[in-house]
């Protein structure tokens, strides 16, 4: 994380060209990941009922208890990552405004809710299921959005 220790961003090509690489992997990743969810675990709330519940009336199994803690724990991971990585671009770029301390924040605790509701909605209740839903689009949209912002204020800012 050399970027937080340089002085202006802007005025250096191969930091600027680093994170802009850094910033568009951010955003293919968020996008594949709603797009690999879809396909495998579901990104909508009965897709995820069936996931995690079965439906016996199509004949779909639940989720296993190993196979649900191991995308658990993978999930839990790439949100550390990304989440972590992400924010220190974009206090750094923003001049930690407080705006973007805000979003930042949003984006975090969202995240850690999203990844609570899906346990408790694997281990509780099918009500955890749409606050999990919702958690999820919170935290994916607030990181495309530092992401872009991020990229605007490292070129055009």
């Amino acid at each position: 994380m050399r970027f937080t220790l340089i002085k202006d961003i802007k005025q250096d090509p191969f930091m600027r060209l680093v994170l802009s690489f850094l910033l568009l992997f951010i955003f293919i990743y968020l996008g594949s990941d709603l797009f690999v969810k879809h396909s495998s675990f579901g990104i909508f709330p009965l897709q995820i009922s069936n996931t995690l519940y079965g439906d016996t009336e199509q004949f779909l199994d639940a989720i296993s208890a190993s196979l649900f803690l191991e995308f658990w724990h993978t999930e839990i991971f790439f949100c550390m990552m990304i989440l972590f990585t992400l924010s220190t671009v974009y206090l750094r770029v923003s001049k930690a405004s407080k705006g973007a301390i805000i979003l930042v924040h949003v984006m975090m605790i969202s995240a850690f809710l999203s990844l609570l509701t899906l346990f408790l909605a694997y281990y509780g209740s099918n009500f955890f299921v749409n606050f999990y839903v919702i958690f999820n689009f919170i935290w994916h949209i607030g990181a495309v959005g530092s992401s872009l912002d991020s990229f605007k204020r490292l070129y055009f800012a």
